[in-house]
């Protein structure tokens, strides 16, 4: 895998789909997110459906599958590429970053402007097909997740919402945080989103909890690191290999049932309050795609400790992070009734995480355990310092701590349609945006992230 810029990354490149070179695409030919859609076979009874592998350029999804069914990829490269496509979905190239980058280079030539004689042409309209007519799939089956708590800003914003005195806890700047998650309930972007029912703290002068819908449903703003080539179990991966290890980005909704969350969550952590649903984002962002967009990790602040050796490497300090800006939008049913565009609720930057991804992947192998290829790892919520970088309403809303150390009544946001949020209504939809730019570069995004929110029992 390229964790450098190369000819693939020449912003000048354009290609015959022509929407792919509208400056305002998320998906330029120098992105080719990979993706996976049902494919019809067949007609009438011997009709049968299979999951193609494709990729995003303009408006429009590339059939990958079909380019290997007519021989085109042995062609322009080797047997290897059609072994990799026949294991399924995107597997054979997450173990394999040699012939992604292959693979790489030649939808770019398949795709570009200059290329191809009469029979490429013919080709090429048989593999097209517009991104609004399929019928997406997850591009990897998650067998496995687990989600970090990596921004040192969100952690301590919540912190201060508990434990004022001490908002970071001692280990937080030792080790990277994270729990266990739910493959199970891992959603593609677009899915219902049904408010969960659960046992809440006892009301104020009571005794017994309450069990009932969640009041305080929340969103949290996150990015997804898919797994490429897996570890054995019992040997760790090292830092200064742990992005071979690392296939590609995308966006993540780790919904979260805050009043839940607030009783359940002592002594073992996340349990209920997250596993209802997780959203990701229909496209894997490769890490050669990415290449110009690597940064210096965020530099921690004078007095913070060093990451101990097993967490430190130079070049994973040099080009660990990503700039990604990051943002959410809501929009309401009053909101789409009048149709109203979206609001925006913030805008982030991934740089502002305080841990690398690579430092995740080996942290959490450290003890053996056995990461496998197309395993999922979020970063937590990412957020900044400024109030309006605040990845997730819990924070958004807070408004701090009153007289005699009690937190002030939360501050609403407010919507362009006169509505208030303090957390989500029914009927609420809420959509993650991410891009990256650089200047000498093209543009590139991660397709939207969104869900709906229907009221518990789906009415």
């Amino acid at each position: 895998m390229n964790i450098t810029p190369n000819e693939t990354h020449n912003p000048n490149l354009k290609s015959w789909v022509e929407s792919a070179n509208d400056p305002n695409s998320e998906f330029p030919i120098q992105n080719l997110p990979l993706c996976v859609f049902a494919a019809t076979h067949g007609e009438g009874t011997e009709q049968h459906t299979h999951a193609h592998q494709g990729v995003a350029i303009g408006d429009q999804i590339l059939d990958v599958g079909m380019l290997g069914e007519s021989g085109y990829l042995e062609r322009e490269g080797s047997s290897e590429l059609l072994d990799a496509l026949e294991q399924g979905y995107w597997f054979g190239f997450a173990e394999s970053p040699r012939l992604m980058g292959e693979l790489r280079t030649i939808l770019q030539r398949f795709l570009s402007e200059e290329g191809g004689g009469q029979g490429i042409r013919r080709l090429r309209d048989k593999a097209l097909r517009p991104q609004s007519e399929t019928h997406l799939l997850p591009p990897l089956p998650i067998i496995n997740y687990t989600d970090f708590y990596a921004s040192v800003h969100h952690a301590t914003t919540v912190g201060a919402m508990f434990r004022p005195e001490q908002p970071l806890l001692p280990n937080y700047k030792h080790v990277p945080i994270g729990y266990h998650g739910r493959a199970s309930s891992i959603i593609l972007s677009g899915s219902k989103i049904t408010r969960p029912s659960g046992q809440q703290s006892p009301a104020e002068g009571q005794s017994e909890p309450t069990f009932g819908p969640c009041k305080m449903l929340d969103y949290e703003l996150e990015v997804g690191a898919y797994i490429a080539r897996g570890n054995q179990l019992g040997e760790p991966v090292p830092i200064g290999l742990a992005h071979e290890h690392l296939f590609g980005l995308c966006l993540v909704n780790d919904w979260s049932a805050r009043d839940v969350q607030k009783w359940e969550y002592q002594p073992l952590g996340p349990f209920l309050a997250k596993n209802f649903a997780t959203s990701i984002s229909p496209y894997i962002v490769t890490m050669d795609a990415l290449a110009p967009f690597r940064r210096a990790a965020m530099e921690r602040p004078a007095g913070d400790p060093k990451p101990l050796a097993y967490l430190f490497d130079d070049e994973d300090q040099k080009n660990g992070g990503f700039e990604i800006t990051l943002e959410v939008y809501l929009l309401t049913s009053q909101m789409a009734e009048k149709k109203m565009a979206p609001h925006r609720l913030s805008r982030g930057s991934f740089r502002d995480m305080y841990w690398t991804f690579g430092q995740m992947l080996t942290h959490h192998t450290s003890n053996g355990c056995n990461l496998l290829s197309g395993d999922l790892i979020a970063s937590g919520t990412v957020s900044g310092k400024e109030a309006d970088s605040r990845g997730c309403l819990l924070e958004l809303t807070w408004d701090g701590m009153g007289e005699g150390g009690k937190p002030k009544p939360r501050k609403p946001i407010q919507l362009p349609s006169g509505e208030t949020r303090t957390f989500l209504a029914d009927g609420d939809t809420v959509i993650f945006k991410g891009f990256c730019e650089r200047e000498g570069y093209r543009k590139i995004g991660f397709g939207e992230c969104w869900g709906r929110i229907f009221a518990a029992g789906g009415a």
